[in-house]
Parts: structure tokens; C-alpha cells; sequence
């Protein structure tokens, strides 16, 4: 918690996750692997002005017209077919009622939605959290990233099992988790960096044990 005070305390509240409905949110989820987010901004504009953000829409789209409306996310062939993939499942399991669906149980859901094809537990769990409002700790590259760097985890550490350090270590809380991740997403973009990190003007550097330990292809 002394970590997530001075992040919120250097880069203030994040207000995340950008979207205006649970579909918007959960189909940025998808779309957000691999790019930037002010790619998938223009890809949910497109899908906006095409009238295509209903899972009813979604579903009869043609893969093809959908890849069209997406295409600047990037990889737009493959993200069709995962979003095609997961508007499937909803209507399979849930009659296209994704507030059915975040009423299931927050463990199973999760296994179910990552048998969906192309949905890793990054994505998974940025559904859960961001569009279902559910107590799971998003965990991403930048996560990674700090933790390893100030030795909190060990290198070979899982996603589940960093996910779980977090969880253990907080109360229970869908704000919290919300906005620690996306505070921790700033460090990682702004200091915490792959090359050429800024610890000098880290705002937790003092928190912890020792300089923090940078590798040979983090220099």
C-alpha cells in the first residue's frame, strides 16, 4: 500500500478502463494485444460509427467487414476472428447477456473465458476487472517489469503467481486493483522502462531494499 500511495501521489488518478459499456471495454480488451492503445481508440471509433458495438451486430457481422472496421489495431485478421470468438461464447453461454455473465462465479468464469480461443489471462482478466467490475489483479509487462526489478518476484515467476502476490498482499478491493494496475502501467511507460530506465526520479525507489537490479538488455 506505501507503493500504491506514492505512485497515486506522482501520477494521480488514471480513470481506467476507457469505455462507455461493458462491450466496449471487454472488446478493447481484445483489441489492445499487441498495439497501442491510441490504435484500438481508432478501431472502437470505426466499430462506433459502423453502429457495431451490440453483441447481436457482432455476431452476424461478416469476419471480413469486421477485420475492415479494425483494421488499425493491427494483426486485424487474427483479432476478428478472437473477437468473433469470444461474441460467439456469449450468445452460446450467456444468450448475449454479459450481465448474466459477470454474475457467475469469479473463478469459474475465468476458466471459461480462457478456453475461448485468443484469450490469454491478461485479457481475461482485464474483462473481469474492468468490464465486470470482479476482484482479479490484471497483471502485464510492466508489471513484470518493476517487480522483477526490485526483486519482489522471482524471474521466472508466473502470471498467476505474480497475480497472487498482489492479491495475497491487498485487501479485496475492485477500485484498488483497478487503479494500482494502471498506475503501475505509467511507471513502466514513463520511468520503469525496457531501455534505459529513469530510476533517479522513481517514485518508489526509496521504498525498497537496495538499487534496483537491472539486466544487461535493460541498460
Amino acid at each position: 500500500m506505501d507503493t500504491y500511495d506514492a505512485l497515486l501521489a506522482a501520477f494521480g488518478p488514471q480513470h481506467w478502463w476507457p469505455g462507455e459499456t461493458q462491450l466496449e471495454i471487454a472488446v478493447g480488451a481484445i483489441l489492445t494485444q499487441n498495439t497501442s492503445w491510441t490504435n484500438v481508440e481508432k478501431a472502437i471509433e470505426n466499430l462506433k460509427q459502423a453502429d457495431m458495438l451490440d453483441l447481436a451486430r457482432l455476431r452476424d457481422v461478416h469476419p471480413r467487414t469486421l477485420a475492415r472496421l479494425i483494421k488499425p489495431s493491427g494483426y486485424f485478421n487474427i483479432k476478428a476472428k478472437r473477437l468473433k470468438a469470444f461474441v460467439d461464447w456469449t450468445w452460446e453461454e450467456f444468450g448475449g447477456d454479459l450481465d448474466a455473465m459477470f454474475e457467475r462465479d469469479v473463478r469459474s468464469l475465468r476458466e471459461d473465458l480462457l478456453s475461448v480461443k485468443g484469450i490469454g489471462p491478461e485479457t481475461a482478466d482485464s474483462i473481469l476487472l474492468y468490464a465486470g467490475g470482479l476482484p482479479v489483479f490484471v497483471v502485464d509487462a510492466y508489471t513484470y517489469r518493476i517487480c522483477r526489478r526490485h526483486r519482489l518476484i522471482l524471474e521466472d515467476a508466473t502470471y498467476d503467481e505474480i497475480a497472487e502476490f498482489f492479491t495475497d498482499c491487498l485487501p479485496e478491493d475492485v477500485a484498488l486493483y483497478n487503479e494500482y494496475h494502471a498506475l503501475l502501467v505509467v511507471l513502466g511507460k514513463t520511468i520503469c522502462k525496457r531501455r534505459k530506465p529513469r530510476c533517479e526520479v522513481c517514485p518508489v525507489r526509496d521504498l525498497f531494499d537496495g538499487a534496483p537490479e537491472l539486466l544487461e538488455e535493460d541498460l
